[in-house]
């Protein structure tokens, strides 16, 4: 991720927002021809701003997310300048105050025709300056694109593209975010051995290749491809030199019980309580969370030995556990 004006490009999920979908007539959207109308017709609104950021870019919120980060860069709070990659941050509102934008209405019309599968494909932020501390952002976002319907591995499905631009003091522009994601028809459910598990772990490219790795029965560990310094969890950048350059290490599968909590409420789908949910130290230098599995409560205690097990969970998910080794 760079903070130079140049784009940078990374995976993540998107949560649909609900409202009213209908032509501009006010009918129903049934057909693909009216879901292109639709988009034209909320392309046509151009960029419409959001409600202005409750707070300023502040010091505070500077800290945590470096921290959160790993960030060491002093530059920043000396400055009094923010990360450029914050600039989602200072405008994320609860969802009951969320803003309509000119996606909304199409999203809800994409989902009332049967496409509600959803997968992000790209998002490129481009930065223009620095937010500077105390002042306020204001979203604005302006729908672009709606192309299908398409055939993909995922199913038939619609991509639809817009730009989000946070404007700072004088209405000048700090940062540009495009964001685009497939809206699929999921297909119909095959019969499954296992019901499926209510808690499916988000997987995008930073993370692939661990769950690749448990499928194969291997506790994979991110590290850097410059360097050597080992990470978990996985993440875009070394930590150590910043090189966007990754491959993993397989871990002997032990480890030593580091901290842990009993979870006794509230519920978890799929899961009975009470279970333990472990911090796992393990010999190569970094730290997993998981569950501690044929094992009473009782003898759970600090500084335990433990070997890695897998369980499956439905007919596609595969989970690390502990186990007393």
């Amino acid at each position: 991720m760079t903070t130079d004006g140049n784009a940078v490009t990374t995976d993540a999920s998107v949560a649909t927002t609900e409202g009213n979908s209908g032509t501009a007539d006010g009918g129903a959207v049934t057909t693909d021809e009216e879901l292109r109308e639709l988009a034209a017709k909320q392309a046509a609104l151009g960029e419409i701003r959001g409600t202005p950021a409750a707070d300023p870019v502040n010091i505070p919120m500077i800290r945590h997310w470096l921290a959160a980060m790993g960030d060491t860069n002093p530059a920043y709070l000396e400055r009094g300048l923010a990360p450029p990659a914050m600039a989602q941050v200072w405008t994320m509102h609860p969802p009951a105050a969320k803003d309509r934008s000119p996606v909304d209405d199409l999203l809800a019309a994409l989902d009332d025709n049967g496409y509600t599968g959803v997968v992000a494909t790209n998002c490129a932020q481009t930065y223009h300056r620095y937010a500077r501390v105390g002042e306020v952002l204001t979203p604005a976002t302006r729908f672009s694109d709606l192309a299908g319907p398409k055939r993909t591995a995922l199913g038939v499905g619609y991509f639809a593209t817009w730009n989000v631009t946070w404007y700072g003091d004088a209405d000048e522009p700090v940062a540009e975010m495009l964001f685009r994601i497939l809206k699929f028809r999921p297909p119909e459910p095959k019969a499954a051995a296992l019901p499926p598990y209510p808690l499916q772990p988000a997987t995008n490219q930073d993370t692939a290749f661990f769950w690749e790795g448990v499928n194969q029965g291997e506790l994979r560990i991110q590290s850097c491809a410059d360097c050597g310094e080992l990470r978990h969890p996985p993440g875009p950048l070394c930590p150590h030199c910043r090189s966007a350059h990754r491959t993993h290490t397989v871990a002997t599968g032990a480890g030593t019980l580091y901290s842990y909590v009993v979870h006794h409420h509230p519920p978890v789908p799929g899961r009975e309580t009470p279970f333990v949910v472990a911090v796992v130290e393990l010999p190569e230098g970094v730290r997993m969370v998981g569950n501690i599995v044929d094992c009473p409560i009782e003898d759970v205690e600090i500084g335990m030995p433990l070997r890695v097990t897998y369980q499956r969970m439905d007919d596609h998910l595969v989970l690390p556990m502990w186990t007393p080794s």
